[in-house]
């Protein structure tokens, strides 16, 4: 572990180096290559140094302890020395997980894809009951939140709404999101005062770069269509709504959320990339799968990853078997709790992973 530090120590020297030089200035790819990996290991680079600091500050107080001192210099020195083993403790615990390879999507901006399932009108006012969820976190993150469409019900619901997170880091807390959410309460939709069940899949995708998906011209087929609005009624007669086929891959992306055919165009080209890029790392992972277990669980968007009880005002996730009695703060974008000991378990398991290696 201490050689692989080490080497990131040296390499965060050079990249100081590199960003120094005229020719790197001036090379604005480059530029912006080198300083995102510096920024990538600089929390690793400073715990290891802080690390370093601590076990030559407890080997002078342990030599000290050899020395004659009096019965207070001796105790506090004897404190300081405990103080330091703790703490080296805790940054070889810290350095461990920084180690850990970082998945390169984490800084990205997400996709959400929230649709009702199972549930009919409830699972479609679950559906927005998440949008809202997600909205409030994303505000306290101090992130900005894109709509892209939507197709919302009478009652207030969307039968799916999909939208943009805007943010760094966004992927790296809201990726755990994919898959089945179930909601169990007495529906507004009926007076009878029985708790249904019904469910709503959230899909949570990393915005993709051109860079990273090239997707040609001749791939798409473009069509061009009025947006109609609830109950099939014309909301605008141009032809301002447009639809994306990707025909390598059968991808379809329609988008009507604004009266601009320039800006659905650049929006449903987002989420193009973002579905393209997306089915590429799934075949990636499922190859990768079919050789050896994921140490992270099998990613299947149709599990039912969490249950929302509102007559115990609980939230379980059921993949690390989490329950919190917080589901009326949790509904208003308080997933600290939740996201945290997400993170954590999968920090926990690619430890586990890489220490069997």
């Amino acid at each position: 572990m201490f050689d692989r530090l080490q080497s990131v120590e040296d390499r965060y020297e050079k990249l100081n180096e590199l960003l120094s030089d005229p020719q790197i200035i001036n090379d604005s790819k480059k530029l912006r290559e080198f300083s995102k990996e510096q920024s990538d290991i600089q929390e690793t680079v400073q715990t290891y140094r802080e690390y370093k600091q601590a076990r030559a500050a407890l080997s002078e107080a342990k030599a000290m302890l050899d020395e004659k001192l009096d019965a207070d210099m001796r105790e506090m020195v004897k404190e300081e020395v405990s103080e330091l083993d703790a703490q080296i403790v805790e940054l070889e615990a810290k350095m461990k997980v920084l180690l850990i390879p970082k998945d390169p999507n984490d800084d990205k901006n997400v996709i959400f894809e929230i649709r009702g399932a199972a549930g009919g009108d409830e699972a479609a006012l679950f559906a927005g009951s998440l949008y809202r969820m997600y909205s409030r976190y994303a505000e306290a993150q101090g992130w900005k939140t894109d709509l892209i469409d939507a197709n919302p019900t009478g009652l207030g619901g969307f039968k799916e709404i999909s939208f943009m997170i805007n943010g760094t880091g966004a992927y790296s807390k809201l990726k755990f999101e994919n898959g089945a959410h179930r909601v169990q309460r007495v529906p507004e939709t009926e007076s009878g005062g029985r708790i249904h069940t019904s469910t709503a899949t959230v899909v949570c995708l990393p915005e993709a770069e051109e860079l990273e998906v090239e997707i040609h011209d001749k791939d798409i087929r473009f069509d061009a269509f009025a947006s109609s609005g609830a109950g099939g009624q014309s909301v605008n007669t141009t032809m301002s709504a447009v639809r994306l086929t990707h025909i390598p891959t059968g991808i379809v992306v329609s988008i009507q959320d604004e009266k601009s055919q320039h800006k659905n165009k650049d929006k449903a080209m987002k989420v193009l990339r973002a579905r393209v890029y997306d089915k590429f790392q799934q075949e990636a992972q499922a190859e990768y799968d079919s050789v050896r277990k994921s140490a992270v669980g099998t990613g299947d968007r149709s599990e039912r990853i969490r249950t929302y009880n509102f007559p115990q005002n609980r939230v379980t996730d059921h993949r690390i078997g989490l329950t919190i009695q917080k589901l009326d703060q949790i509904l208003e974008g308080k997933l600290d709790d939740v996201i945290d000991a997400l993170i954590m378990d999968d920090q926990a398991r690619r430890l586990d992973s890489a220490s069997n290696e």
